[in-house]
């Protein structure tokens, strides 16, 4: 039974490389494995994987939606590349790795998605690597650093949904462990910095420049619409941060009353969705700032409807890829065989569930090349053991979300990563030659970060 489990992963793994739609071969794959176990199809298919596949579209689509609009309102009205611009021009071509990688955090942390990140910050990295003579194939692993890692997944507060997944399964808020985070952060940003900036010495030592110019790289709208100030371009992203700061932090005690009509509804939340609710009203509020502050950008263009369908169709593929791989999970959970899978993962017994989560979660982003997809899985799987685990050991469910979010930022970007596969594209660079630094700075250093902080925090005992 664990062999068609496996073969199941292994099919998958296989589609999601070649670039094939998980969203019609995830129930295939599923279905396979619970064919091999003896499990009714239409059953499987309709019970298993519809009924979980709908329950995660009905708890997320929301953010999925609003976030994909955000980034696409602030790309559209030349926010995101002026905010790129500012801090690339600031930090100048001597510094210009770190420039591109701040410029890539900041939009990240702000709410932008990843790609809309990637091809904002790009036409300013190409600039500056070629203004300073830097290899051109470093670019795609500045910006992994930046979008990929520390600020999707370790700061506390960061908007992007790698974040927010967790408080479904710990009851928890997008401010979880901020210790633990904060720190877990600057160990990826310092380590990753550090091993690019080796790469570079390496490079140039060996007489490698920026190479060929890249000839679709446009810094600037040509249409002579002014851009918008950096400092008004910013005001979204704060806005966005703040507010859901101020929404799941100092705003305590939500009325229970208000779930009273809702509670004995199908599918409704048994408690408060803080950080769901606290994100939704966030991300409405940047987009309206944004229109705002750049209503002469959208006015002049006439684009703001193009940003806002743009952005709303974006979210459907993206929230139903997810949910698909949800659905993946719930069959595969249900077979016979995955108890020995599960029961082998928590048989990983350091003396906290900490180390088994973050195994898990990594093993099953890895598989599924997505993130947010991984720990969905892990999490509708095993989240209710980790729970019960960290209560028997004082392992706090904060701390279980953190470990859980930014396990999920390791093994995601194998090389069939979909994020992977864009950022080559857009900087136009291939997986033999920019690879092995998207490895480094967003698979490799985010893992050993994360576990190795995991051991030391076991090792004191402490709990934040």
């Amino acid at each position: 039974m664990v062999v068609g489990i496996i073969l199941s992963l292994l099919l998958l793994t296989w589609i999601a490389y070649r670039g094939l739609s998980v969203i019609l071969f995830a129930p295939v794959c599923a279905l396979l494995a619970a064919m091999t176990a003896g499990f009714s199809i239409m059953p499987s298919y309709t019970e298993l994987y519809m009924v979980k596949a709908a329950t995660y579209v009905k708890n997320f689509f929301p953010v999925f939606l609003l976030g994909a609009v955000f980034g696409k309102v602030m790309e559209e009205s030349g926010a995101a590349r002026s905010v790129a611009h500012y801090i690339s021009v600031k930090l100048g071509p001597q510094r210009a790795i770190l420039a591109i990688v701040l410029a890539a955090a900041v939009l990240t942390y702000g709410g932008v998605s990843l790609f809309v990140v990637a091809f904002a910050v790009y036409p300013f990295a190409s600039a500056l690597f070629r203004e300073a003579n830097l290899p051109r194939r470093l670019i795609p692993g500045s910006i992994a650093l930046g979008a990929f890692t520390f600020t999707m997944v370790a700061i506390p507060g960061t908007p992007q949904i790698q974040n927010i997944i967790p408080t479904r399964y710990f009851n928890t808020t997008a401010f979880a462990a901020p210790v633990f985070g904060s720190i877990g952060a600057v160990m990826m940003l310092v380590l990753g910095v550090a091993w690019l900036e080796y790469r570079k010495r390496k490079m140039l030592a060996a007489g490698e420049g920026y190479g060929e110019p890249d000839t679709r790289v446009q810094t600037n709208f040509d249409d002579g619409v002014p851009e918008v100030s950096p400092f008004l371009a910013a005001l979204p992203l704060l806005a966005v941060l703040v507010i859901n700061y101020v929404l799941t932090q100092v705003i305590s005690g939500w009325d229970k009353a208000i779930m009273d009509p809702t509670k004995t509804l199908p599918l409704a939340s048994a408690n408060i969705p803080v950080a769901n609710w606290a994100l939704i009203i966030a991300l409405v509020c940047g987009i309206a700032l944004n229109a705002i502050v750049a209503s002469r950008q959208f006015f002049a263009r006439k684009n703001l409807g193009t940003a806002l369908n743009v952005g709303t169709i974006g979210s459907l593929l993206a929230i139903m890829n997810t949910a698909s791989e949800v659905g993946y999970g719930n069959i595969i959970s249900s077979l016979p065989g995955f108890s020995v899978v599960r029961d082998f993962l928590l048989s990983i017994d350091p003396g906290t569930p900490l180390i088994s989560e973050a195994l898990t979660v990594n093993v099953l982003a890895g598989i599924t090349g997505s993130a947010s997809g991984g720990m969905s899985i892990a999490l509708e799987t095993m989240g209710a053991r980790f729970l019960e685990w960290g209560a028997q050991v004082g392992v706090s469910p904060e701390m279980l979300h953190r470990v859980a979010s930014m396990s999920s930022g390791g093994f995601d970007t194998m090389p069939h990563n979909g994020a992977v596969i864009t950022l080559l594209a857009i900087t136009g660079m291939t997986h033999r030659k920019s690879y092995p630094d998207i490895g480094m700075t967003s698979l490799v250093i985010p893992f050993l970060s994360t576990l190795v902080l995991i051991v030391i925090w076991t090792i004191l005992g402490l709990t934040m």
